[in-house]
């Protein structure tokens, strides 16, 4: 299935051309997370995240809803290759929040491209850090996004991804960069999406972009990151407060189903 470009393109406030070059990657990479949010609300409802490209474009695309790093980054990996990219995805080990000396499964999605005879690192779908800009692949030293810097660190075999964070670089995870085949991406977000101790099953993690400031939610809790000018933190005490943070905030059209008034109300309780 070819991707409805036009759809997308109107789903992301696109409208530059449609040849395969650094600048068209560039701007739709920062227009993505800013119009697509990351969030979880499929496994914190109980129901199945779907990776075929016309789920991926139904959800994503028509029906306003967002989604975490396989369908974001498998979306924008049709979308790119509609376009004329060459396309590989990858996987990575997360690093965010994790001790050094704990191991991580493969469960976040990446995407590297070929554009103008260079590799660039593309990844769309890491929540409230998710980079705004494609990282040149060989590069070592500090590259700047529309948001913070990044960089990419060797260690070993792998390519750490960190991010300047309040000045200090943070890892946020760890890839090889081997080729990983949609199989490897279903038992990932199966696992993502359905084992009854991750972290997308029994708690909210949602986030959006904004040119001067993102929006990142854990549970009931709203923080609100403003370049160069700190951070703003609120906890969500009511379900009203939160669903209207959802909508207003992440733009996100809630899902029409039965289950999410409660698990709102657990959300709010968790907090309180």
């Amino acid at each position: 299935m070819s991707v409805d470009l036009g759809s997308y393109f109107k789903r992301v406030g696109y409208s530059g051309g449609r040849e395969p070059t650094l600048a068209t990657l560039r701007e739709l990479h920062g227009l993505h997370p800013q119009a697509i949010p990351f969030e979880n609300l499929d496994p914190l409802l109980g129901r199945p995240v779907r990776l075929d490209a016309a789920s991926l474009e139904k959800k994503l695309v028509h029906d306003g809803r967002g989604g975490y790093c396989f369908e974001q980054n498998l979306l924008f990996a049709h979308v790119l290759r509609a376009l004329g990219f060459t396309v590989r995805e990858a996987s990575a080990r997360v690093r965010w929040g994790v001790p050094p000396e704990v191991k991580t499964p493969r469960v976040h999605a990446l995407l590297i491209v070929d554009v103008e005879d260079e590799q660039y690192l593309v990844d769309v779908g890491f929540g409230g850090n998710v980079a705004t800009g494609p990282l040149l692949l060989k590069s070592r030293d500090e590259q700047t996004t529309p948001h913070e810097p990044f960089r990419l660190v060797s260690d070993g075999g792998h390519v750490v991804v960190e991010a300047k964070l309040a000045g200090t670089w943070a890892s946020l995870y760890a890839t090889d960069l081997s080729e990983t085949v949609p199989e490897d991406f279903e038992m990932g977000s199966w696992f993502t999406s359905a084992h009854p101790e991750s972290i997308f099953v029994n708690g909210l993690m949602a986030a959006r972009c904004e040119p001067d400031c993102r929006y990142a939610f854990k549970n009931n809790e709203l923080a609100v990151h403003r370049l160069h000018n700190g951070t703003e933190k609120q906890v969500l005490r009511t379900v009203p407060e939160l669903r209207d943070a959802l909508t207003d905030l992440l733009r996100v059209k809630l899902p029409d189903d039965p289950a999410l008034e409660p698990a709102l109300r657990r959300l709010v309780e968790m907090g309180s």
